[in-house]
């Protein structure tokens, strides 16, 4: 995930950006690609971060947010990577941070959020492979192999990496990896939701 302002936000780094969201909060606007999705998550885990509320405008997907963004309808957004690197490099948006644990390669100028005054702050946006309930473990098995297999694969990592997405440990490639992350996440972000009063519609 990233967070993007308008071209023309005030803030030039990301720290001058914290500051001025807490300061001007009942003035500021930031859209997000509908309710529970990444976008919108980033954005209340952001606010939890630096204890301010803010009302948001979710959006039927990050392009209609983006494009409101764009033409200065809005002031920032957190979006995935993939959705705003390129918009950042020609200067219709303004990028100040990744929400990664360490820089992206392919946006090495773009500091991380926890280097840059929020230490610690991470989001994650993650794919796993999965399979109906029931599925014969040898099937499984199969399946996890040819993902590790994948995970390898110079093209596969080369592919992800030019979209901002980088491939886990082969070893991470397993059922009850994926299990043990996912009841991770849910332990992260059931709080988070819950204090932010958002409901499923």
């Amino acid at each position: 995930m990233a967070f993007v302002a308008r071209k023309d936000f005030p803030a030039n780094n990301f720290r001058e950006f914290v500051d001025y969201v807490k300061a001007n909060k009942e003035k500021m606007t930031y859209g997000f690609a509908g309710v529970g999705s990444a976008s919108h998550l980033c954005s209340l885990l952001f606010f939890d971060a630096i204890d301010t509320t803010i009302s948001g405008a979710p959006y039927k997907g990050t392009a209609p947010a983006l494009n409101d963004l764009m033409g200065g309808h809005l002031d920032f957004m957190c979006d995935q990577t993939l959705n705003v690197l390129q918009p950042a490099k020609t200067g219709l948006v303004k990028a100040y941070a990744t929400t990664m644990p360490q820089r992206l390669k392919v946006a090495p100028d773009l500091p991380t959020a926890s280097e840059s005054g929020l230490p610690g702050f991470q989001m994650i946006v993650w794919y796993g492979m999965y399979a109906p309930r029931g599925t014969p473990k040898p099937i499984i098995e199969k399946l996890s192999t040819a993902l590790q297999k994948a995970l390898q694969d110079p093209e596969v990592k080369d592919r992800l990496a030019q979209s901002g997405a980088e491939t886990v440990a082969p070893e991470r490639a397993r059922p009850e990896v994926l299990r043990a992350y996912l009841s991770s996440e849910i332990e992260k972000w059931v709080p988070i939701i819950k204090k932010a009063g958002v409901q499923s519609q």
